[in-house]
């Protein structure tokens, strides 16, 4: 008796999951928005700008400064062409930042970090211990602090520092601790290079320590930044490990080596990418990469364009700086299709809701999301739904976590609150994902539907009492 009970039971839910949905479409609203093949700018992702902003000069073909610029820089008399962004990447040397022990210029990174937000840009940075042009601060060469060569060495001109030295960790541990205490956390701060050993701090030198004289040098970065993405350059494979298991992502300085003698491109990079075992590290936090050289230069050389940047698609980038070189007009293609997926891409491929809803009741919202990007949103942004009308309006958030949107399908089924107080009416149901700090709409969306103010106006919806 009780056996057939549970038949009778389970043939009614099947009754009710089979045939009340299929009368209740009737009343449903399925909305399949039209997607569309714009280049996007959206936050945290794409082509970035190189010590300078958006809407400023280039450099030449060939060349650049690793010196970031220490005052407000001019914008050009007309926009440069060159890929919109929402990231500006500044580094500055050691010398620049503490010219007198203790005596700190952060002012320099004041004004970059306004004129990113003027330019409708984050900062991401990176403070560079010295190179083979621009030396350590005077005043430390000058302390008790050790050499790792001597004057009458092949490469005496230099002054290379022992980073083994306890006294480098303490300096230049106290000018990242302060640099941490200042700008850990700052909404307009995108991320922070974990640098501290080798020229331009990129982590390789013929005086590299054991890595038990590297490890601290890469805590001193996760203990001052705990609230910024940390981003670890690529050279010395157990340090790459390491700070990549502490959260961080990781960059690669030479993207598009592919020298006829060592092509690290084809040999080293692919293979420590597997060796070290961050092949997955694009999952939580973002992959950045840089031109070894310019775009300019490959095509000077020869080399493969297409092969270059569907390497950068594999690894998952979401960020490359080509050292706000020119794109060659013949590339403006590939580069532009490039764009498209590196990152996050996100289409609502599908949104279904009741045709009418009463205030102060539950509404089912199904959503389809796509991202055809190769790398997740990494900053949280909330998935928001506005029900709109020239006399009233109500801002409804729905619950998802959009960081976990891999490439590929997602879906969102969640029954929102209609407020109460909404007054009868039809109202336009619109769709944004915004910025949890200012509530406005953020993330272009591959469809068509965008409004002025950024939201996505996709249906209407009738609200009776």
């Amino acid at each position: 008796m009780r056996s057939d009970l549970k038949r009778r039971a389970a043939a009614y839910l099947l009754l009710c999951g089979v045939i009340f949905p299929a009368a209740a479409q009737k009343d449903t609203v399925v909305i399949r928005p039209v997607e569309i093949q714009d280049v996007l700018v959206n936050p945290g992702m794409g082509i970035t700008t190189f010590q300078r902003f958006n809407g400023q000069e280039l450099n030449p073909l060939y060349t650049w400064s690793e010196r970031g610029p220490v005052a407000e820089s001019q914008d050009a008399p007309q926009k440069p062409d060159f890929p919109g962004t929402s990231i500006a990447y500044l580094r500055w040397y050691w010398s620049a930042l503490e010219p007198q022990q203790g005596q700190y210029r952060w002012d320099i990174i004041d004004v970059a970090l306004a004129e990113a937000e003027k330019h409708g840009q984050r900062l991401a940075i990176r403070l560079m211990p010295y190179s083979n042009e621009d030396p350590l601060p005077e005043w430390y060469r000058n302390s008790s602090a050790r050499r790792a060569n001597q004057a009458t060495d092949k490469d005496g001109a230099i002054w290379q520092p022992d980073f083994s030295d306890p006294l480098y960790l303490k300096y230049w541990g106290k000018l990242v601790a302060e640099a941490g205490r200042r700008y850990d956390g700052n909404p307009i701060l995108d991320s922070v290079d974990i640098s501290s050993v080798g020229y331009w701090g990129e982590g390789w030198s013929d005086y590299m320590p054991a890595f038990q004289s590297q490890k601290p040098l890469i805590d001193i970065w996760l203990q001052a930044f705990p609230h910024t993405t940390l981003l670890m350059n690529f050279d010395e494979p157990e340090a790459l490990a390491y700070g990549t298991q502490h959260d961080a992502g990781w960059r690669l300085d030479c993207l598009g080596d592919m020298k006829a003698r060592n092509p690290e491109m084809l040999d080293q990079y692919p293979q420590e990418v597997a060796r070290t075992g961050i092949g997955d590290v694009w999952k939580h936090q973002p992959v950045s990469l840089e031109t070894c050289g310019t775009p300019s230069q490959w095509k000077r050389d020869g080399y493969d364009v297409n092969y270059i940047l569907d390497q950068a698609l594999r690894w998952h980038v979401t960020s490359v700086n080509v050292k706000s070189s020119p794109i060659p007009p013949e590339w403006k293609t590939p580069f532009e299709q490039f764009e498209k997926r590196m990152g996050y891409r996100l289409i609502l491929r599908r949104l279904e809701y009741a045709q009418q809803v009463a205030p102060g009741a539950m509404l089912p919202v199904h959503m389809w999301w796509y991202n055809a990007g190769v790398a997740p949103v990494y900053r949280e942004h909330k998935l928001a739904m506005q029900l709109w009308s020239a006399s009233a309006q109500a801002l409804i958030y729905i619950p998802a976590d959009i960081r976990n949107w891999l490439p590929g399908d997602s879906v969102v089924d969640q029954p929102v609150y209609i407020p109460h107080s909404l007054p009868s009416g039809s109202y336009h149901v619109r769709i944004a994902l915004v910025d949890p700090d200012s509530g406005a709409p953020a993330i272009r969306l591959a469809i068509e539907g965008r409004q002025n103010d950024g939201w996505y106006d996709l249906g209407t919806i009738d609200v009776q009492r």
